[in-house]
């Protein structure tokens, strides 16, 4: 990762550990290499992170990482007090995010957490001439589908996740989430 990407990815992580609890235990969809929980050790009780990038499993006393696609690299039977979703939702075909939502509700405890950022849809173009001056590395921008930020109230509360908190950040050009389980 470029410095830019990784300033980019702790801006996201600074903004949903304003929704973590001290000793919560959360999954993150989209992990990457785990930096969420190396900078939350000691914050949170533990860490399950699923990332279809890995090449292995990475195994810590502090939090797994698991190679694969959620919820299906997901261990089975485990729940959490929070999920995040940090710029990976748009990344999710849009005939799939009716059961992601689905199972983000399933993993999640009652009162737990969905932690979600998107950017808005003019950042794609932001990060195309980024990445033309190399600026940043790929970000999988060919798989961003388009997404929409106004249509994410709809997909998980159809999921039955009350919508919580709601806010831009970074000039408008990111946009946060928060879902709670009833």
């Amino acid at each position: 990762m470029k410095a830019l990407d990784r300033y980019l990815q702790n801006a996201r992580i600074k903004q949903a550990k304003r929704f973590i609890n001290k000793n919560d235990s959360v999954l993150d969809i989209g992990s990457v290499d785990g930096v969420m929980f190396e900078k939350w050790k000691g914050y949170i009780s533990k860490g399950i992170g699923i990332d279809p990038t890995l090449e292995k499993k990475v195994s810590t006393d502090f939090y797994e990482l698991y190679p694969g696609y959620f919820p299906e690299a997901c261990p089975e039977g485990m729940q959490f007090n929070a999920i995040t979703l940090l710029a990976v939702l748009e990344h999710i075909p849009s005939d799939l995010q009716k059961s992601f939502a689905q199972a983000c509700y399933d993993y999640l405890l009652p009162k737990g957490r969905l932690i979600i950022t998107v950017p808005s849809p003019q950042v794609d173009q932001i990060l195309e001439i980024l990445l033309k001056l190399k600026l940043i590395e790929g970000m999988s921008l060919e798989e961003h589908y388009g997404y929409k930020p106004e249509h994410t109230e709809q997909i998980f509360s159809g999921a039955k996740l009350k919508l919580i908190h709601q806010e831009t950040f970074q000039l408008g050009l990111n946009n946060l989430f928060v879902f709670e389980k009833p």
